[in-house]
């Protein structure tokens, strides 16, 4: 249930924010912050509704000071709104609705995001997303930020603990200007043997890359925005710091074409430059 200081208020949607060019097949989430941004106390953000029929339906805050805020027409983004993360975090309540992406299936993710400076209690753990399970050893997949903002992406099979291991690669990208947009997308590909889990920043070409061995027992958990997984221990502690405007899960690894429509289409719609 959403946060009960005021009625919440929904964003309109806006007539340019409709995307023509992403892949439909096996889209799972579509958080827009053009659309389903409920808020509350102004413009904090109580809950953000997936635009797709799935399981992971609508990602809400869990505690008052974990709200992210709304940030509206923002300049760099031709006026589309951003999310701004201040170490907060929003947690969808499904346990097992993303398993099957480390499990076989693959995935791909990709961001509209611009980091601010991080500010870590973990050394270089501040995660934009992330469904790692509680507890045992943490699988799931994330992705996040250094300390100096270098961008990084990762799959965890649960086999072992690692913070970053064979088992638990950190698929290193490069280091991002403070406050500036990107496109930035992540992909692990389909199978339960030895599978590649690759990083892209603005474009088709894999920025690097890391292989991965697939555990089709695998059992991660809910998945947050903002943070790594469900840290109810301490929430906040390993969130990122900056603001997103578009996040989206597919349940396969797109193609080459379509992830380069993609990243185009994401481009297109928000400005980057």
């Amino acid at each position: 249930m959403l946060l009960s200081a005021g009625a919440p208020t929904t964003v309109p949607t806006s007539a340019a924010a409709t995307s023509t060019s992403i892949p439909t097949a096996g889209l799972i989430v579509d958080l827009d912050a053009d659309k389903g941004v409920k808020l509350e106390d102004g413009d904090r953000v109580a809950a953000w509704e997936n635009q797709v029929h799935f399981a992971a339906d609508v990602f809400k805050a869990t505690r008052r000071d974990g709200r992210p805020t709304l940030r509206r027409a923002v300049p760099e983004l031709d006026a589309h709104p951003a999310i701004v993360f201040e170490k907060q975090e929003l947690l969808n309540n499904s346990e097992d609705a993303f398993d099957d992406l480390i499990r076989g299936t693959g995935y791909t993710w990709c961001a509209v995001i611009a980091p601010h400076k991080q500010v870590g209690t973990l050394q270089d753990v501040n995660s934009f997303f992330g469904n790692l399970k509680n507890g045992g050893n943490y699988e799931g997949f994330w992705a996040g930020f250094n300390d100096d903002n270098t961008l990084w992406m990762g799959s965890r099979n649960g086999v072992t603990f690692g913070r970053w291991n064979s088992d638990n690669p950190k698929v290193l990208g490069p280091k991002l200007e403070v406050r500036r947009f990107y496109v930035v997308a992540g992909r692990m590909g389909a199978g339960t043997g030895t599978v590649q889990v690759e990083l892209f920043v603005d474009d088709c070409k894999h920025v690097s890359a890391e292989p991965f061995p697939v555990n089709p027992k695998a059992d991660s958990s809910k998945m947050a925005i903002g943070q790594e997984r469900d840290a109810t221990n301490h929430p906040g502690k390993e969130s990122f710091k900056g603001e997103i405007g578009r996040i989206l899960f597919w349940d396969r690894p797109l193609s080459d074409d379509e992830l380069a429509a993609t990243i185009s289409a994401m481009t297109q719609e928000y400005g980057i430059r």
